[in-house]
């Protein structure tokens, strides 16, 4: 038999680590010395010290393998089953910061988006024809709708674009059904056109596609600072035909 020590260093593994293999029930040593209080662990200790170690090494966390050690094969293979779909889940979300960060790196923008997903909800509304997205600003107490499919900057002046502006009495009622988005707020350095254009180009890099209303909600605290946020609803583009 060998002391706690001794096992520790033909396996590979820390004192600390069988001690508290111990205190959690995961691996008992095969006696302990009344007198020294040393531990003695055997073949069958080392075995199990083994199997946990090949648990711990397929990703599985020390609370699940308390169970699972000694569990019929069909449990093990369940809860692998389960555990390689959790850590798919995480190296698609790893992989989707990565790409967030580097196209954050690439190109100098102010604004940080987020995809979301947002509740319906229900508004009244005015409509008006604005010619040039500045023109919104004689709006920036409230929240304005614009239905626009790129960057209202690159639109011809003749052109122009339908809005709707929020008002508390009158108008027409509109629902915005539950919808995915991309949401950034406009730093006040850099204003809302600027944003607004910013935001159109990083859908256009992500290959997404306007669906629906854009809405620009400009609000105001109890301190009366103020913010505006943009929110585009989007789906995935149409992939483009080669010629």
């Amino acid at each position: 038999m060998w002391r706690i020590g001794q096992l520790a260093r033909m396996v590979g593994v820390s004192d600390r680590t069988l001690r508290h293999y111990d205190e959690i029930g995961l691996l008992r040593p095969a006696a302990v010395d009344r007198a020294t209080g040393y531990r003695w662990y055997g073949v069958a200790e080392l075995t199990r010290l083994e199997r946990v170690r090949g648990l711990r090494r397929l990703g599985l966390p020390l609370r699940q393998i308390v169970d699972l050690v000694d569990a019929p094969d069909t449990h093990l293979r369940q809860a692998l089953t389960e555990r390689v779909d959790a850590l798919r889940r995480d190296i698609a979300a790893l992989s989707e910061a990565v790409a967030a960060a580097e196209d954050r790196l690439a190109v100098q923008t102010a604004i940080l988006p987020q995809r979301t997903t947002v509740a319906a909800r229900r508004v009244r509304v005015e409509r008006v024809e604005v010619g040039h997205p500045s023109e919104l600003g004689a709006w920036c107490s409230t929240t304005v709708l614009t239905w626009l499919d790129r960057d209202p900057t690159n639109l011809a002046p003749v052109t122009g674009f339908a809005a709707a502006v929020a008002t508390e009495r009158g108008g027409e009622p509109l629902v915005l059904p539950e919808r995915t988005v991309v949401r950034a707020v406009a730093p006040p350095t850099s204003g809302v056109v600027r944003a607004g254009r910013e935001l159109f180009d990083w859908l256009r890099r992500h290959h997404l596609a306007v669906d629906g209303p854009t809405v620009e909600e400009h609000l105001v605290d109890g301190d009366g600072d103020t913010a505006t946020v943009l929110e585009i609803p989007v789906r995935p583009a149409p992939a483009r035909r080669s010629r």
